[in-house]
């Protein structure tokens, strides 16, 4: 059995946590607690570029946030 995070034929979701981290989720397992959907259902490649174009600060929101205090 292949790695579902890493099948470039699946469908996956964007998930966000409340810390403003992305993860690439496969489409046909159960969102984990503290993770909500950021993208729908859509291919690999197209959640990549997603995350891509909206993460744009790595950092953790909790350590952004402090920096800026």
């Amino acid at each position: 059995m292949s790695n579902p995070f890493e099948d470039p034929d699946a469908l996956y979701l964007v998930l966000v946590n409340s810390e403003g981290q992305y993860s690439l989720w496969p489409a046909g397992i159960d969102v984990p607690a503290g993770w909500v959907t950021a993208h729908d259902v859509d291919s690999r490649l197209n959640c990549l570029e997603y995350v891509e174009a909206q993460w744009t600060d790595m950092r953790p929101n909790s350590l952004a946030q402090a920096e800026r205090s």
